[in-house]
């Protein structure tokens, strides 16, 4: 019983970040490890700066109207 709802917890934390867009660090790097084992894993800082550049722009320009 315990274990479903720690589950339930963390899909609905998830559920949470992705609804306000908040990126999946972990989401991230299982995709890396399966499908690129080749290329280097971002550390979580440049994760999360890569994911705001590329939802509001990069580079201190603004794309949206406010």
């Amino acid at each position: 019983m315990l274990t479903k709802i720690i589950k339930a917890g963390r899909y609905f934390g998830q559920s949470m970040r992705l609804m306000v867009g908040v990126p999946e660090y972990g989401t991230y790097v299982a995709h890396m490890k399966n499908t690129h084992a080749d290329q280097r894993i971002m550390s979580y800082q440049e994760f999360f700066r890569e994911r705001q550049e590329a939802r509001y722009g990069g580079n201190g320009k603004v794309t949206r109207c406010c």
